[in-house]
């Protein structure tokens, strides 16, 4: 059974920190005596002197007072460090967290009404044997939730001790399950010599808690139904899926295949544009936590790429991230990429939703220099109206549009997303105009480029001759996208081609800002969708197209020149190189933007079509063969 999401309120927290806090300062704990072990180690050696008489039917009270054992690893500072501080606040709150998320399994299970039933009279028979199984099922939940609050909230460097003494688990209730790990937790980290290994043996010794309290799991079959319960904190970023174990690691190194921009053939406007984000990106400045493209204009925060398969929206991508990849390193910035797929798609309640929103998150990080791409949206993201499409899939198309374009975007400039599609048709509306930027990825396209492109990928080891052909000339980037931008001189798709021709026909012209805007309203009536956001992704567009300035590359050889210094000496720079606006900058635009929405709307009629007429080819075909056998008396319909 899918329980769904439960998101924890901080009121349920609340009611439990009185109870952790006295656990922190002091509790007893009875622990055996069977192993009869010493408390000294042998010399030399990490083992312990083990008794040989018997004492295993004996228990023994300890005293844990592990705020002391804490402050123990800086005797002589009266005052707690940061490391000892935070331990010691999360270790408070992992038990408050512990307690609420038991409460949450009480709700769901007979142990609330048990408890309330017990409180009133003591149970007995069936029933006091059921409220004992789901109390330890509980105690189980509350040791599990509180070791795991402390894995995935602290982060520590380097790797544990792997001699964490044996854990004495006690299930009879939540508070002994608590118990029983504040003895064990303070065992680990008594003797810590320096806050990175009090840390250190803290969340090791939580982890080494979660490999114990699995291998107990099959032990307590009332614990079944939690194995599908998602529960999320979102103030502290914790989660639990069941009983999956998770940890916050360390960002991992980016792994994938960089290509060069010479690597890149055809998408000519696709590729001057992606140098230009690149570059862009590196502008931010981490103080200020602002980009002075942002604050001058056009910088581009979203942007679908469209085409056919194999045109090379995967090699752009790689471009983007091996450009801002190599200008991070350079200038010594933490740059997160990151891919969100139909991996991510998930069968929990809201939990699509939240691997979509923690996506958003991390890439908007603003101490990293970050790129977040979705590939094949169309596939992730669902049209509101596809009632075929999962609720995972409408989950994550909401959150997308809230994020690209929402009451709460930040931009800030240290980041931008990118969305792919084969079918852009295919994706919601008010999601597809969310992006600022469209980009045609229609491969190569002349003569010329699929010489360049054959060339490039058939390398060097052969004795073919080239021919007349000076290779890459086509792909001179200047060139190339001066072609490609004259192109949208005039409209290209034949929808807008009629629209243009009507109006030109009554004497429009666009010299001003008045004949633009009767233009667009001419646009608008053509096609419903060319809304007002459509105008601002145009004008943002303009804007980018003043501000597409050709940053020196001597600026990103050294991160002295230009990006690390301080945010008004880089707004300066970048200034000194803007270029105004001019008319046919905004014809190009608005070509650019329209031409796309009209070829989307085509390509969704030529589909929509293209069912109908095979619905009705295949309709004709059943008809003829239940005639057919009709006639040789083998239909029985």
């Amino acid at each position: 059974m899918d329980i769904g999401l439960t998101t924890l309120r901080e009121q349920d927290i609340a009611k439990h920190v009185a109870t952790a806090q006295s656990l922190l300062q002091r509790t007893s704990f009875l622990i055996s005596d069977g192993a009869g072990k010493s408390k000294t180690k042998l010399a030399g050696t990490k083992r312990r002197f083990v008794s040989t008489v018997a004492t295993s039917g004996t228990k023994r009270a300890v005293d844990v007072r592990i705020l002391d054992t804490i402050s123990a690893v800086h005797p002589n500072d009266s005052m707690l460090s940061v490391e000892q501080h935070t331990l010691a606040y999360r270790l408070r709150r992992s038990m408050a967290v512990g307690f609420a998320v038991q409460d949450v399994f009480a709700r769901q299970s007979e142990l609330e009404f048990l408890t309330a039933e017990n409180r009133s009279s003591p149970l007995s028979g069936d029933k006091a044997t059921r409220f004992h199984k789901l109390l330890a099922a509980s105690a189980f939940i509350t040791a599990f939730t509180t070791a795991s609050y402390i894995l995935q909230t602290m982060e520590s460097n380097g790797d544990a001790a792997s001699d964490f003494p044996d854990v004495e688990f006690a299930f009879e209730t939540p508070q002994d399950a608590l118990k029983a790990l504040l003895y064990g937790l303070d065992q680990a980290i008594s003797g810590a010599p320096d806050d990175a290994q009090l840390l250190t043996r803290a969340t090791g010794f939580a982890r080494h808690v979660l490999d114990g309290l699995l291998a107990r799991k099959a032990r307590f079959p009332e614990l079944a139904s939690f194995e599908e319960t998602h529960i999320r904190l979102d103030a502290d970023d914790f989660e639990l899926n069941g009983f999956d174990v998770q940890s916050r690691g360390r960002r991992k190194p980016l792994v994938m295949t960089f290509k060069k921009p010479d690597e890149v053939v055809g998408n000519h406007i696709a590729k001057y544009q992606s140098l230009r984000l690149a570059k862009m990106l590196m502008a931010y400045d981490f103080d200020r936590q602002l980009n002075p493209f942002v604050e001058l204009g056009g910088f581009l925060f979203t942007f679908i790429g469209d085409g056919s398969p194999g045109t090379g929206k995967t090699t752009l991508i790689q471009m983007i991230a091996g450009l801002v990849n190599d200008y991070c390193q350079t200038a010594g910035y933490t740059f997160h990429y990151e891919n969100f797929g139909v991996d991510q798609i998930s069968s929990y309640q809201g939990k699509s939703g939240q691997n979509c929103r923690q996506f958003v998150s991390n890439v908007l990080d603003p101490r990293v220099i970050g790129f977040g791409t979705v590939d094949d949206i169309d596939q992730v993201a669902a049209k509101r109206s596809d009632e075929r499409a999962s609720a995972g899939q409408h989950e994550i198309t909401a959150v997308l549009m809230e994020s690209f374009s929402g009451a709460n975007t930040v931009i800030r400039g240290n980041c931008a997303f990118g969305m792919f599609s084969n079918y852009p048709e295919n994706v919601d509306d008010a999601l597809r105009q969310r992006a600022g930027a469209r980009w045609l990825v229609d491969g190569p396209q002349s003569i010329d480029d699929y010489i360049d492109i054959y060339a490039l990928l058939i390398g060097d080891n052969h004795d073919v001759k080239l021919g007349k052909h000076q290779l890459y000339a086509a792909q001179e980037i200047s060139r190339a996208v001066r072609s490609a931008y004259e192109q949208h001189n005039e409209p290209q798709e034949e929808g807008l081609i009629k629209v243009a021709e009507r109006f030109n026909e009554n004497g429009g012209k666009l010299n001003t800002l008045a004949d633009i805007g009767t233009y667009l309203h001419a646009i608008k009536q053509a096609e419903p969708r060319f809304t007002g956001r459509a105008i601002k992704n145009i004008t943002d567009a303009v804007k980018m197209r003043a501000m597409d300035i050709e940053l020196p590359d001597e600026w990103f050889e050294s991160p002295e020149i230009f990006m690390h210094k301080d945010y008004d000496t880089k707004l300066a720079m970048i200034s000194e190189l803007r270029s105004p606006i001019t008319i046919d900058m905004m014809i190009q635009e608005i070509h650019r933007y329209a031409d796309s929405e009209f070829r989307y709307t085509d390509k969704s009629d030529d589909a929509a079509v293209e069912r109908i007429i095979r619905d009705q080819r295949v309709r004709e075909r059943a008809a003829v063969e239940i005639t057919t056998l009709k006639d040789k008396g083998h239909w029985n319909g």
